[in-house]
């Protein structure tokens, strides 16, 4: 299970990378293993022709050139063309095929990332920044498949031709070759030496890049906010000092990149200085095994030698950041849902809509409860309010009926099931959820309201639309219910969203309504629009209401009073005021308020605040009490 974002953190130990996820990524690349083996066969082709070169000069140097023989010259020469054209061209079949196989293996991880997102519980979304959700689909699966297309066969045939190239030289000469071959154990200790500092680097560096998108993705959802409030200059600095420590991280990697090179010409250098020297020496003595094209012939490999060498640092830095990425990207598909269906779920399919919790015990962190032994019962058809202050625990009741999160005591059962025993799907099917921060998707108005029931027609969409009054608004837009509201809505007002998130819920003719603050960001036109509509929503209907404004509660069928995450008092609307406990006070002090403003207010404001308490009866279309 994963941990959640640990790899996000500030102040996370940088160290090494678990390379043992790398190996999972096996069940992303089974389904392409014939490709990958045709790919690698032109791979390890490629690497071995690569070593013919130097062997095919030495010929001319050695053989054709002192014979005098101008058609074994040309013979040679057009033999090394015809290597070097099969190279090139195995060289772009190769690269077309990793190309398709990586893209191919991207879309599958990020389908498979987006699918297991999807199914994560909220707490999961209370714990992680969405911009670094998203740098975790974007660039870490890019990072993996750079490994896919360029990093394993490019490891292969660096291998292969560090291989091959050694092997050729000690054929060639063995004395030669071996002291040719004596920088390899300087080489290995400044590889060594430098590779903990780039894993710590590249670790830094993906990290970074997350909190970049992390900071932009808040930056721009806040935009209005950071507007209202003037702060574009301090957003602005956090994401200089944001961007800025990516770039150091970066830098710091990159400087490590940048000593290597260097350090590699050199030992290179000292290998082809080694080469000349040895080989000029024992050509002066006389040794017969040592000609200009053999002395040739090394040099050209030891140039060759060190390619390799450069491409398997690069490789192992794109092997670092595949780690890193990996890591992450395993840590969300191994987190597990918080809410999941149990082993032998049921259906719930056609309910009464009888909603009941007993002596429910929650918090968001198990030790600190938010809700301490709620009990509470909504009969079929009835509509149920829950009041009382910020912070008493009252959405906390709506998650757990929705189940988007589980009770750590008691129960929550509908028609007498407890809702762990049924599908989550099947539950949720039959709920229509209006919140007070409704999200209105990209697309038309028509797909927006769709989004409750994707088989409806455009006439249920619009009857839908009808009934909660958004009809008028919604035909003079420049395209009516085909009129692009673009991001989040952006071209609706806030009552505008609210009516077509009430279309949306009842589009779905769910048998349980939930409404949370539905109705407090709206004005009191609006409101008073909603509540009309919401006799006919609640007709045949469960429901269970949030409200501060208790006039639009007054009438529900019973009224629950959450304080403190307890239930402190129950009854209808006269009982409660009767009772004259904490439902009176925060009922007067509503209504006082009200009548004060109405006689400081000019006409307008009286009636837009007779407006704000204006009542509805959803009792009277059931037979509920008033």
């Amino acid at each position: 299970m994963g941990h959640h974002g640990g790899l996000d953190t500030d102040d996370i130990d940088l160290k090494q990378v678990d390379f043992s996820h790398i190996p999972k990524l096996v069940e992303f690349i089974v389904p392409f293993k014939w490709h990958l083996a045709l790919a690698l066969v032109m791979t390890i082709a490629v690497a071995i022709m690569g070593t013919f070169g130097p062997l095919l000069i030495r010929r001319i140097l050695d053989v054709d050139i002192p014979a005098g023989s101008i058609e074994q010259v040309t013979k040679t020469a057009l033999t090394y063309l015809l290597v070097i054209a099969v190279i090139e061209l195995l060289r772009v079949a190769q690269h077309y095929m990793m190309a398709w196989v990586g893209q191919n293996m991207l879309f599958s991880m990020r389908y498979r990332l987006f699918s297991h997102l999807q199914d994560l519980g909220l707490d999961f979304y209370d714990r992680i920044q969405a911009g670094r959700i998203m740098s975790r689909v974007t660039s870490d699966v890019e990072a993996i498949n750079d490994l896919m297309t360029s990093g394993i066969l490019g490891l292969v045939s660096d291998l292969v031709s560090l291989v091959a190239i050694v092997v050729i030289m000690l054929r060639m000469n063995t004395k030669l070759a071996l002291i040719a071959l004596t920088i390899v154990p300087i080489l290995f200790i400044v590889v060594w030496t430098l590779r903990t500092r780039m894993t710590r680097a590249y670790h830094k560096v993906r990290r970074r890049a997350a909190d970049i998108s992390a900071n932009l993705q808040e930056s721009i959802s806040g935009m209005r906010i950071v507007q209202a409030f003037s702060r574009e200059d301090v957003n602005a600095e956090r994401f200089v000092e944001t961007t800025y420590r990516s770039f150091e991280a970066q830098m710091e990697a990159e400087k490590l990149r940048a000593m290597f090179n260097p350090i590699v010409d050199m030992i290179a250098a000292l290998g082809s200085a080694l080469i000349v020297y040895y080989g000029g020496l024992q050509m002066s003595w006389g040794d017969p095994a040592i000609t200009i094209g053999t002395i040739s012939a090394f040099l050209n490999y030891m140039t060759r030698f060190f390619w390799p060498i450069r491409n398997l640092v690069d490789m192992y830095n794109v092997v670092l950041q595949a780690g890193v990425s990996a890591e992450r990207i395993f840590e969300v598909l191994e987190t597990e849902p918080n809410v999941k269906d149990k082993e032998g779920a049921i259906e719930l399919k056609d309910i009464e809509g009888h909603v009941k919790l007993e002596d429910v015990v929650f918090g968001y962190d198990p030790d600190h409860p938010v809700l301490h032994g709620v009990s509470l019962e909504a009969l079929p058809k009835e509509t149920i309010a829950l009041v009382g202050p910020t912070g008493a625990g009252k959405s906390s009741i709506i998650n757990l009926i929705c189940r988007f999160y589980d009770v750590q005591e008691g129960r929550v059962l509908i028609d007498d099931i407890d809702v762990r025993d049924v599908t989550i799907e099947s539950l949720r099917r039959n709920m229509g959820i209006v919140l007070q921060d409704t999200f209105i998707f990209s697309g038309t108005i028509r797909e927006n309201i769709r989004y409750g029931r994707l088989d409806a027609t455009d006439e249920e969409v619009e009857e839908a639309a009808k009934i909660v009054g958004a009809h008028d608004f919604i035909i003079n837009l420049p395209d009516g219910y085909d009129t692009e509201v673009r991001e989040r809505g952006s071209r609706l007002s806030v009552g505008q969203r609210q009516l077509l998130s009430f279309a949306r819920a009842i589009l779905a003719d769910p048998r349980i309504l939930i409404l949370d603050e539905a109705t407090s960001s709206v004005d009191a036109y609006t409101e008073y629009l909603i509540q009309k509509a919401l006799v006919k929503l609640f007709e045949g209907r469960t429901s269970v209401v949030i409200a501060h404004r208790l006039s639009t509660v007054r009438n529900a069928d019973r009224i629950y009073v959450i304080e403190s995450g307890k239930v402190k008092e129950v009854g209808n609307h006269d009982e409660l005021v009767a009772l004259g406990g904490m439902y009176k006070s925060l009922y007067e002090k509503q209504f006082t308020d009200v009548i004060a403003a109405e006689n400081g207010d000019d006409a307008e404001g009286v009636s837009s605040r007779s407006a704000g308490v204006a009542e509805f009866n959803p009792s009277a279309e059931h037979g509920g009490s008033s």
